[in-house]
C-alpha cells in the first residue's frame, strides 16, 4: 500500500498514547552555532567564495528531502508556504484563535524545526520517524487558518492530502529507515528488497560504476524484472543507456543469466537541484584562492552536471592537494549511513573557516602519526605502505546542509584515493562546543561521584578522541587488493594472517571496494574501528601532550574517555529496534559493540546494574575502574581492534560479519538483560540538539552574514530566508520531483 493512504492514528490523540522515541519534546535543545568570528576574519574574496559554495551546499541539501521518505518533500513544501506568509510570532495569534493551546503551538513549531534540522521527517541521528505532538485535527485547522491557505486554499488543501496521513503515521514499517519490510527508504523503490541490492551490487561492480551518486528502481515488464539505475545529474533528457544483463554480468552472476533482468542507467535524478548545485559551484570558482580550488571546483561541477563519480573523484584529489586553505569546504553524495544497504551516499555540503589556534594542536597529531601507527595492534603488513600525511584542521562551520551535522569528519570516502593518495581530517569547533556541553541534573546512568569531572573533562576528551578517530582510526589500515590486471599491493607469499597463523587467502578484487564488499554492516564496523584507534592510542603520553594534558589531567582525560564510551555504549541501545533486530545508528551500535567488548574482559572492568531511581522509576549505573584501562581494558581493545583490522584488510565478509554481529546481538539473556536496559534508556534518553545556521547575503559589493536566534522560531525563519529569492519554483521542483517518483514507493 503507498504510504499515504495509511491513516492508523485516530484524528485526535493525546500524546501518552504515543511512544516518545516518535515525537521531538518541547524543551529540546536548540543552539545558533557561532561563526561570527571566524566570518568577520574573512577577506571579501573569501566571503563571496563562501557565499557561493554555501548557496551550492543548501540547495544540493535538499535532496536529501527526497532521499529521506515519500513524504518529506511534500510536508517541506507545507511548512515553507506557512511561514513564508507569517511568521512563527504573526502565526501564534491564528493558533490561539483555532483552538491551540501555547503548549500545542510550541510543538507545531519544533516539529517544523525539526524536520528543517534534519532535511525530511525520520531523525538524521537513529533513522526514527517523528511527528507532530499535537492532535492532527488542531494542525488541520492551524493550516486551513493560516494566511497562506487564504490565499491559495485549492493548493494548500492538495499538498495537506498529499501528506497529512504519513505526517502522522507510525505503522510499524514507517517507524524507522530501512530496505523492505524492515522501514522505508526511497533510495530503492518499495518494491526492492536485499536480493535487489545485492544483485544491482554487481551488475554496478561488473561496470565499474559507483553506487554513491544512484537510487535504484525496479519494475516489471512481461515477467522480466526491469531495473533503473539513476545518476543524480543537471543533465537528463536523451542520457540514458540500457544494459541487458547478459551483455556485462560477470561469469560469477551466471545464475542470474537465466532469470531475464534489464538494467538501464539513467541520468536526471535531482535534476532542478543539481542544476543549482553546479551553478553556485560555478560562481564560486571566480573567488578561489588557487589553481586546485579552481580545478577542484570544475571537476565539481561536471561531476553534477553529468552524474559522474569519477569526475567527483577529481575533484577530490584537487582537495586534497588544497593544502591549508582559509575557507574549507566539500560536497556531494557522501556518507552511506543512511541507505539501508550501505552503498549510496547521501548529499551533504559544508563550508567552514580554519580555526588556526586548534588547528595547530591537530597538526602536531600529523606529525606524530608515523610514531603512533606503529603502536596499533596488527603487523606491519597490515598497515598502509607509506602514510600520506594529511590536512588536519578545526572549523568554525559556517555552513553544514544535510541532514545532520557530525564532530569530526575524514574524507574522501573514496577507498583508492585514500589508500594511495591521501585524505583530509577535519574538527567542527563550534559544533563540539555546543553540541557537548553536559547539565549535571540531565546527566544520566553515571555514579554521582563521576559526574562533576565527566563535566569537566567531557569536552577536552573528545577532541582527543575526535582527533585520533578521524586521524589514525579512518586514516589507518590497508586493504589487500588485486586490480584488474591482476596485480597485488602486498606479497601473497609472505603475509601472515595474524588470526590463523596461515598465508592471507582472501582480498578486494577488481572494482570491489569496503562499501560494496562489507555492504550493510560496512560503515557500524569501520565507525566501531575508529573509535577503538581513539580508546588505544589515547593512554599514550606523547598523544596527551599533545592535546596539553599531563600529570592527573592526562589520566583524567583517559578516565571520561572511556567512561564516555561505554556510557555512549548503554545510551546506544535507543538506536536499535527489537521488532527488525536491527541498529539504526552507526556509531551508537559501534559504541554498544564496545561496550559489550569491555564487559566481556571482565574482572571488574566495566560495571553495569539495573537499579531503581530516586523518582520510582527503573534505572541503571555503569561504572569503570579507571585502575584497570591500562591493563585489562588495553589488552580487550588490542585484541579485538587486531581483528577487525585483520577482517578488513582481508575482505573476510564472513569472518568480519560474525564477530560484528555476535557483538552487536541484544538480548535479554545472559549476565545483562540488554532489551529491558533499553526500555529504562528510553525512559530517561535526552532528545539530541538541534543547530540554527547563519546565512549570507550579497550586499552590493559584499557578502554580509546574518544571524537567528537559538530557537525553533530562530531555525524556521534562517530556513525561510534561505530560499527566498526563488521560492515558488523551489517549491514547485520539488512538488514534482516528488510526484513523478510517487508511484515508486509502492511495495
Amino acid at each position: 500500500m503507498h504510504p499515504s493512504l495509511l491513516c492508523p492514528l485516530p484524528s485526535s490523540f493525546p500524546s501518552f498514547m504515543v511512544d516518545s522515541q516518535y515525537y521531538l519534546p518541547n524543551d529540546i535543545g536548540i543552539a545558533a552555532l557561532d561563526c561570527c568570528e571566524a566570518f568577520r576574519l574573512l577577506s571579501p574574496r573569501e566571503r563571496m567564495y563562501a557565499h557561493h559554495l554555501s548557496r551550492a551546499a543548501w540547495y544540493g541539501g535538499l535532496a536529501v528531502l527526497l532521499q529521506t521518505s515519500p513524504e518529506s518533500a511534500n510536508i517541506f513544501v507545507l511548512l515553507q508556504r506557512i511561514f513564508r506568509k507569517q511568521t512563527p510570532a504573526q502565526l501564534e495569534q491564528v493558533a490561539t484563535a483555532v483552538g491551540l493551546s501555547s503548549e500545542e503551538y510550541l510543538a507545531f513549531l519544533v516539529y517544523a524545526a525539526g524536520l528543517y534540522a534534519n532535511m525530511g521527517n525520520y531523525k538524521s541521528f537513529g533513522d526514527t520517524k517523528f511527528i507532530p505532538n499535537l492532535p492532527k485535527d488542531k494542525l488541520k485547522a492551524l493550516v486551513w487558518a493560516s494566511q497562506a491557505f487564504q490565499d491559495q486554499p485549492g493548493e494548500m488543501e492538495a499538498l495537506w492530502n498529499s501528506c497529512s496521513c504519513p505526517l502522522y503515521s507510525l505503522e510499524d514499517r514507517q517507524k524507522q529507515l530501512g530496505l523492505g519490510d524492515k522501514g522505508i527508504t526511497t533510495y530503492f523503490s518499495g518494491n526492492c528488497g536485499l536480493e535487489d541490492a545485492e544483485l544491482a551490487q554487481k551488475f554496478l561492480d561488473s561496470q565499474n560504476l559507483s553506487a554513491y551518486n544512484t537510487r535504484l528502481f525496479k519494475r516489471e515488464n512481461g515477467g522480466k524484472a526491469c531495473y533503473e539505475v539513476r545518476l543524480a545529474s543537471a543533465v537528463q533528457k536523451g542520457q540514458s543507456q540500457r544494459v541487458p544483463c547478459c551483455l556485462f554480468l560477470t561469469v560469477q552472476l551466471s545464475v542470474v543469466l537465466s532469470l531475464k533482468k534489464e538494467f538501464t542507467v539513467k541520468r536526471g535524478d535531482y535534476a532542478p537541484l543539481m542544476e543549482k548545485v553546479s551553478y553556485y559551484v560555478q560562481q564560486a570558482q571566480a573567488h578561489a584562492a588557487n589553481d586546485n580550488q579552481k580545478k577542484m571546483l570544475e571537476e565539481y561541477r561536471r561531476s553534477f552536471t553529468f552524474g559522474s563519480i569519477e569526475a567527483h573523484k577529481e575533484g577530490s584529489r584537487y582537495w586534497i592537494k588544497d593544502k591549508g586553505p582559509i575557507v574549507e569546504s566539500y560536497i556531494g553524495f557522501i556518507e552511506s549511513y543512511r541507505d539501508p544497504f550501505g552503498s549510496r551516499g547521501e548529499f551533504e555540503g559544508f563550508v567552514a573557516v580554519v580555526n588556526k589556534a586548534m588547528s595547530e594542536r591537530f597538526a602536531k597529531l600529523v606529525s606524530s602519526a608515523e610514531i603512533l601507527l606503529p603502536e596499533l595492534p596488527w603487523p606491519r603488513d597490515f598497515e598502509k605502505d607509506i602514510f600520506l600525511k594529511p590536512d588536519f584542521t578545526s572549523l568554525d562551520v559556517l555552513t553544514f546542509a544535510g541532514s545532520g551535522i557530525p564532530a569530526g569528519i575524514n574524507i574522501p570516502n573514496y577507498d583508492d584515493i585514500r589508500q594511495s593518495e591521501g585524505f583530509k581530517n577535519v574538527s567542527l569547533g563550534n559544533v563540539l562546543a555546543v553540541a557537548y556541553a553536559t547539565q549535571k541534573d540531565k546527566l544520566t546512568f553515571l555514579e554521582e561521584e563521576d559526574k562533576d569531572v565527566y563535566i569537566k573533562w567531557k569536552g577536552p576528551s573528545f577532541e582527543v578522541q575526535v582527533g585520533l578517530h578521524e586521524l589514525l582510526g579512518h586514516g589507518s589500515g590497508k586493504l589487500f587488493v588485486q586490480d584488474d590486471k591482476g596485480k597485488f599491493n602486498f606479497d601473497q607469499s609472505k603475509v601472515i594472517n595474524p588470526e590463523t597463523g596461515e598465508q592471507v587467502s582472501s582480498w578486494y578484487r577488481g572494482s570491489e571496494t569496503w562499501d560494496s564488499k562489507f555492504s550493510t554492516i560496512a560503515s557500524s564496523y569501520e565507525e566501531c574501528r575508529a573509535e577503538c584507534v581513539g580508546l588505544y592510542l589515547c593512554l599514550n603520553q606523547q598523544v596527551l601532550s599533545i592535546f596539553g594534558h599531563e600529570g592527573q589531567d592526562a589520566e583524567d582525560v583517559v578516565y571520561i574517555n572511556w567512561l564516555n564510551m561505554v556510557r555512549a555504549g548503554l545510551l546506544g541501545l535507543e538506536f536499535y529496534t527489537p521488532e527488525s533486530k536491527s541498529w539504526r545508528q552507526a556509531h551508537m551500535q559501534a559504541r554498544f559493540v564496545i561496550l559489550r567488548v569491555l564487559l566481556e574482559a571482565g574482572e571488574g572492568l566495566v560495571g553495569l546494574e539495573e537499579m531503581t531511581g530516586q523518582d520510582g522509576r527503573p534505572d541503571a549505573r555503569i561504572t569503570l575502574d579507571r585502575s584497570k584501562i591500562h591493563t585489562v581494558g588495553k589488552n580487550a581493545i588490542h585484541r579485538f581492534l587486531c581483528k577487525l583490522q585483520v577482517f578488513k584488510s582481508t575482505a573476510d565478509v564472513e569472518g568480519g560479519r560474525a564477530l560484528y554481529d555476535s557483538y552487536s546481538a541484544v538480548s535479554d539473556g545472559g549476565s545483562h538483560n540488554f532489551l529491558r536496559l533499553r526500555e529504562t534508556v528510553l525512559l530517561r534518553k535526552e532528545a539530541r540538539k538541534m543547530f540554527v545556521q547563519a546565512n549570507t547575503r550579497i550586499n552590493g559589493d559584499s557578502v554580509e552574514l546574518v544571524e537567528y536566534e537559538g530557537s525553533a522560531a530562530g531555525l524556521i525563519r534562517s530556513f525561510i530566508e534561505r530560499f527566498q529569492e526563488d521560492a515558488e519554483q523551489l517549491e514547485a521542483d520539488l512538488l514534482e520531483l516528488n510526484k513523478r517518483d510517487a508511484p515508486c514507493w509502492c511495495c
